[in-house]
């Protein structure tokens, strides 16, 4: 009769598992493995894994505080929910997090979001709260060929780039949009856009401060000491700071942009407030003497002008018509109308 109290097996299925792929030499140089994978599945003798994780399981800290490579602070940084671009080299290894792009079941949104890291000599491991653009596009690129990535520190490098590659794809986007803005802003029918350009320059705004912020945790992580650096990240931070400075060029372009196209709405509006006003103060300068004459003829007081004439209305009508023909000369006197 079996042992109903036998242990449970020794490697239960990884809570949070997205996916996982074994990278190592030879054949099968890269293999997805199952969904709920075995202790030898786990096992790479010459080569490396990677783990992506879903924070939305609970279970994921745990899970990591069971892996002996990982220390408390890694942990840590793997399971934060802080929304800031972070990069930290400790022995060898790096963590910490990248930003990127949200996206739904069928289509891709231009919402933030944070992908979490770790990467030493035989493991990377990510993990997000919400699907996330750049490392599905690492994923399908790793499908195609798993055979280009020979170190974790590839991957990493493929994900900074998709982050960059997705960057240049906004600011396309972004380009069209405000051109279309400009298109109604210069054309010759008074059109608010501010609404419009809002979400846009707003979303600009946030892309160029997160980029700017891992491009600068790039910087000093090349200029970090070789014992603290993992094999071969020098030239992958100097490749990956040069696309970043690229795009980061065409973010800040597009930024001013926005900015000089916000400008230019506010003081199109401006001119067309004053315009208005200014219609308005003529106006007002026409009808003020004919106010001031029927002011005067509507007093209840003895021996007014025309009281008791025959034509008194007509004369008074005279009288207003007069007042607007003085007020018209005076202001074409003064240069004024």
């Amino acid at each position: 009769m079996p042992d109903s109290s036998a242990a449970p097996p020794l490697t239960p299925a990884i809570p949070g598992l997205v996916w996982a792929y074994r990278f190592q030499r030879g054949p099968a140089n890269c293999v997805a493995l199952p969904a709920e994978p075995s202790l030898s599945d786990l096992e790479v003798e010459d080569g490396f894994l990677w783990l992506h994780l879903n924070l939305a399981d609970m279970r994921v800290a745990n899970f990591l505080e069971s892996l002996p490579e990982l220390p408390p602070e890694v942990i840590v940084a793997l399971t934060t929910h802080d929304t800031h671009a972070a990069l930290t080299l400790d022995e060898q290894s790096i963590y910490g997090t990248l930003v990127d792009f949200q996206r739904d079941f069928d289509h891709d949104t231009r919402d933030i979001g944070w992908l979490h890291f770790f990467v030493s000599e035989s493991i990377i491991i990510t993990t997000r709260l919400q699907p996330l653009r750049s490392v599905d596009r690492v994923r399908s690129a790793v499908e195609k060929n798993g055979g280009r990535y020979r170190r974790p520190v590839d991957l990493f490098e493929t994900l900074v780039a998709e982050f960059q590659r997705t960057m240049i794809t906004l600011v396309m986007e972004f380009t069209e949009e405000l051109n279309l803005i400009e298109d109604y802003v210069y054309d010759n029918a008074p059109r608010d856009e501010r609404r419009r350009l809002a979400p846009v320059r707003r979303t600009v705004v946030r892309l160029h401060r997160h980029l700017r912020t891992v491009l600068t945790l790039m910087r000093r992580a090349a200029a970090a000491d070789d014992d603290e650096m993992p094999a071969g990240f020098e030239d992958v931070a100097g490749r990956l700071i040069s696309r970043l400075e690229a795009v980061d060029h065409d973010v800040y372009a597009l930024q001013e942009r926005a900015r000089l196209l916000h400008e230019e709405i506010d003081s199109k509006l401006s001119s067309e407030t004053n315009r208005h006003l200014y219609i308005l103060s003529i106006m007002t300068a026409f009808l003020l003497p004919p106010s001031l004459v029927t002011g005067f003829f509507g007093m209840n007081t003895e021996a007014l002008p025309f009281a008791h004439t025959a034509h008194g209305t007509a004369y008074a009508l005279g009288f207003m018509v007069l007042s607007v023909a003085v007020a018209w000369w005076l202001l074409r006197r003064t240069g004024i109308f």
